[in-house]
């Protein structure tokens, strides 16, 4: 028997550009084609940000909705997360497409450094998110980029702001946050089935050692996130050639792990999706 394992793909980002691999994918055409080519490779889920034609990082909704529009036709089933992180908007502009209705939108419950800014989430903020993603039956992904966002993810689970079970993502390699460290893992893992023991979790890690935390997370129990946005090389001598490349470089590792790229179905069921429409 193997376990199933949702793959994340986090398709674009706001920060990787054309010169830094040419397959990041820029347009929406191209988003979702290579979204497409991802879920044929194992991907279940997508993790998406907009962007100008130009490149430069957008909260525009109908750029979202037109993204929605495609990934529902061309990657039928597939869970489509928006991201609400603070690249691509401020305030409450980053919270301007919840209405559309996907099937999660990603919220960090709280604030930490980034490589040469604040990343800010203000109590209010937060909470004003996760209540515009309860309005709109949009389950939360939680980003967590260090302890406290997991003790306050649960605090919110708890008081009802937050409609369970809960989502975490671990995201670990983000210069000046929290490295990629095996005993912060596990203790992670631990504290988060302490606090709210019907939780999932993914790992997401970042830069070159993203396949570090791919195995350490398969070898866990947990579920795994790929992408350029994360990460736009294979090796350090090879640039990626697709979103679907790093794709399936999970899903060859996942039978040395007793483990197997979960359907888009199985991964709404363990995370207490509805079905398709």
């Amino acid at each position: 028997m193997t376990t199933p394992c949702i793959i994340t793909v986090a398709i674009t980002g706001s920060l990787p550009s054309k010169r830094d691999n040419p397959a990041v994918p820029i347009t929406i055409p191209e988003q979702v084609e290579s979204t497409q080519a991802a879920f044929e490779a194992g991907a279940s889920l997508a993790h998406c940000h907009v962007r100008s034609d130009e490149g430069t990082p957008s909260s525009d909704p109908e750029r979202f909705g037109r993204l929605l529009e495609g990934l529902r036709k061309h990657c039928p089933g597939m869970i489509v997360q928006f991201s609400t992180g603070g690249r691509s908007g401020a305030g409450r502009e980053r919270g301007g497409m919840i209405p559309l209705k996907p099937d999660m939108a990603s919220l960090s419950t709280g604030s930490c450094n980034f490589p040469t800014r604040v990343y800010e989430n203000s109590p209010e903020l937060v909470d004003w998110l996760a209540a515009e993603m309860k309005a709109h039956g949009v389950k939360p992904e939680i980003e967590a980029f260090d302890l406290s966002m997991i003790f306050k993810a649960a605090e919110m689970g708890m008081a009802g702001a937050i409609e369970g079970p809960l989502h975490i993502q671990f995201v670990m390699g983000v210069k000046n946050a929290m490295p990629i460290d095996r005993a912060v893992f596990e203790f992670y893992i631990a504290t988060l089935k302490r606090l709210a023991p019907d939780a999932t979790w993914t790992g997401a890690g970042i830069g070159r050692d993203q396949i570090t935390l791919n195995r350490w997370s398969l070898e866990l129990g947990g579920h795994c996130r790929t992408g350029l946005e994360d990460n736009v090389r294979l090796d350090r001598d090879r640039l990626a050639p697709s979103n679907a490349a790093l794709v399936e470089r999970i899903v060859a590792l996942c039978p040395e792990y007793g483990r197997r790229p979960a359907t888009a179905a199985e991964a709404r069921a363990l995370l207490k999706l509805p079905p398709a429409a």
